[in-house]
């Protein structure tokens, strides 16, 4: 089969060790590296500690500028065969470029979760009514949809976000992919590395502080969950743990609580494997939480909310338990702390939902001849879409004028 050059073009480094999304472009790269594909990995974003080794993996770094014509100087000695855009805001900044250069290049669109969906339940969540549909239609929404719209293909890792922009948006799904995380099957030697009921202790959180729903989980956590847990378990500890801890996160660690924010966890997994439950009250969000597909990969069972666990198990039973209210949150926490036939059980769940539903042999192979498919037939793809098409067109291109003139400011 021929081999491609493929360039992602990153919104920033990817950081597996600290958020779901790096873990996901980590993925998403290896993916792409089989049949020996050539891979680059080009972003403007400055690397920091915990930026994955890329060139130990076999990936070519590029260092690329923001609103600069270096960056088409750049893809077009490069030829990609395949664009990949980290994000639908490094799409409008780079697909016009793209589109320019290399005209036969698939642009294919990573969204990581849709942000519409996630900033319309921000905004929803602080007055705790129902959900406001019109909160959908934001201006977030229209780029982020004019984004896909302009892309060959977009990526989505929710089921549910591939029914809401097939039947509210009326998106055609031959633009759409779904394609969750790509999971190793747990097998039995992956299980009996597992430590036990018995030698794990205390509850857990994890989440990178960047993201603004786990900033949010943590705060009520600490209001709502835990002073109505402890009084019931009073030796248990809280345990939390996220990359990129602010002050005020920080300033939450109250040991006579026995709630501890420890930062960072170098090693997500390991960490997770010491802890018998995970608690996870998410509020508002979008997407597939990468914290449970970890909590299924160490036996950790856990309880969560119905957003938390949104599109995660089909028709299959949750790893754990399913609460919104507090009271009850609680009462399953403590059910499934305490009871060890109930956590071997939640721990089966979610053997059973990563081995049938976020399986890599699934779902990779499939994907890969999707879009060496739609590579193929390049210009009869894109003939079906033709709002693609008028989004691209010269006199809609606001994000190319916009860079240009930032361009030509930036030379005075």
């Amino acid at each position: 089969m021929e081999k491609q050059e493929i360039l992602f073009i990153g919104l920033v480094w990817p950081e597996p060790s600290s958020s779901a999304a790096g873990f996901r472009m980590v993925q998403l790269l290896k993916s792409f590296q089989k049949n020996d594909n050539t891979i680059t990995f080009a972003s403007a974003a400055s690397k920091s500690p915990y930026s994955a080794d890329l060139v130990a993996m076999g990936i070519n770094e590029v260092e690329i500028k923001l609103n600069d014509a270096s960056f088409n100087d750049f893809v077009r000695d490069l030829k990609p065969h395949i664009v990949v855009f980290d994000r639908f805001m490094t799409e409008e900044q780079y697909s016009w470029r793209v589109a320019q250069e290399c005209p036969d290049a698939v642009r294919i669109l990573d969204t990581e979760d849709l942000h519409f969906l996630r900033h319309a339940r921000q905004s929803n969540a602080k007055n705790g009514e129902q959900f406001d549909q019109t909160l959908l239609y934001s201006d977030i929404a229209k780029r982020e949809v004019a984004a896909i719209l302009r892309s060959d293909i977009s990526l989505i890792i929710s089921e549910l976000e591939m029914q809401l922009l097939t039947n509210q948006f009326a998106i055609n799904p031959s633009i759409l992919y779904y394609l969750p995380f790509l999971e190793e099957e747990i097998d039995e030697a992956c299980i009996a590395s597992w430590k036990t009921y018995e030698n794990r202790a205390d509850f857990m959180f994890i989440g990178n502080f960047i993201h603004e729903p786990n900033w949010n989980t943590v705060q009520y956590l600490k209001t709502e969950i835990w002073p109505l847990l402890r009084k019931q378990l009073p030796k248990v500890s809280l345990n939390i743990y996220g990359a990129y801890p602010s002050q005020k996160v920080l300033q939450l660690n109250n040991p006579k609580e026995r709630f501890f924010v420890h930062g960072r966890a170098d090693h997500a997994q390991d960490t997770m494997s010491r802890h018998r439950v995970l608690l996870a009250p998410i509020q508002f969000g979008a997407g597939v939480k990468g914290k449970f597909i970890d909590a299924m990969q160490t036996g950790t069972p856990s309880v969560t909310t119905t957003i938390g666990a949104e599109a995660m198990s089909g028709d299959l039973p949750w790893n754990g338990f399913i609460a919104n209210e507090p009271q009850l949150f609680v009462e399953k926490a403590i059910e499934l702390y305490n009871n060890k036939t109930i956590w071997l059980e939640a721990q089966q769940n979610g053997i059973t939902i990563i081995n049938q539903r976020y399986s890599r042999t699934r779902f990779e192979d499939d994907f890969l001849m999707t879009i060496r498919f739609i590579k193929a037939q390049l210009q009869a793809h894109r003939q079906q879409n033709f709002m693609g098409q008028l989004l691209l067109h010269h006199s809609l291109l606001s994000t190319k004028y916009l860079s240009l003139w930032i361009a030509e400011k930036n030379k005075k």
